[in-house]
């Protein structure tokens, strides 16, 4: 009986399959086992990505209780139960963390009049590039305070004016104690638009703005508009070298 055209059709269709089963067969043969144990260790190792990610957070959890229960102790005064606490965190605490611990540490210190040792701590968290930059600026600000009465005015204007800019998040402290030394220098106009500045920056402490407002008027720079948000009225006076 001759093959008609359609029965050729079905014919090459099964041997095609046919053919393709041989090729699977023969693909699960050779590399089978390979792609068995590659899934598996993909399993693995997504599984133990999710191990490490929740372990992390677990870990984080941790050392954030820790650090608060230790911040807490120094609030009430109990700086002894809280030196354990704070150096653990720096021996062991991932970045944040230990900063945290050495500015907390270095503020005790301040508490107790050691100047010297909080200057110290300040000092090495400013200084280590492996703390993120806003951990590096406070500690900055902070030690140039300890420091302040016992540094020259070109230090401090050279360590601190490039915070001592509107805008910055330590501009009141920076800006305050940049202004301040112009003074000292005996530049008086440097320091004036720094103070007029402060003085009419709502995002500035208030204790800070009212000193601004104060010496911006006393060195005849126009602070109403600082002073209409303090209630108070600054005199004007020029400016003198």
């Amino acid at each position: 009986m001759a093959i008609t055209p359609a029965d050729n059709e079905v014919f090459y269709r099964e041997v095609d399959e046919e053919l393709r089963r041989e090729q699977m067969a023969e693909f699960g043969k050779r590399y089978g086992l390979a792609i068995i144990i590659g899934v598996i260790l993909l399993i693995a190792a997504i599984g133990a990505g999710f191990y490490w990610v929740h372990h992390k957070n677990v870990v984080a959890g941790e050392r954030g209780e820790v650090l608060t229960k230790a911040l807490e102790d120094v609030q009430a005064g109990q700086i002894k139960e809280a030196q354990p606490a704070l150096d653990t965190l720096i021996a062991e605490g991932g970045d944040g963390y230990r900063a945290a611990a050495l500015l907390t540490k270095a503020d005790i210190a301040v508490q107790q009049g050691k100047d010297a040792e909080a200057a110290a701590g300040y000092k090495a968290v400013a200084e280590d590039t492996g703390f993120a930059q806003p951990y590096r600026d406070l500690a900055l600000v902070r030690q140039t305070a300890v420091e302040f009465d016992t540094l020259a005015p070109d230090a401090v204007v050279a360590r601190l004016k490039p915070l001592a800019v509107a805008g910055n998040p330590w501009f009141g402290s920076a800006g305050e104690m940049v202004a301040i030394a112009h003074m000292k220098q005996g530049k008086p106009q440097l320091a004036a638009p720094i103070f007029a500045a402060l003085a009419k920056d709502q995002t500035v402490p208030q204790s800070i703005r009212a000193r601004a407002i104060q010496m911006a008027g006393a060195l005849g720079v126009d602070a109403v508009q600082g002073s209409e948000a303090t209630g108070e009225k600054a005199p004007a006076k020029e400016v003198t070298e």
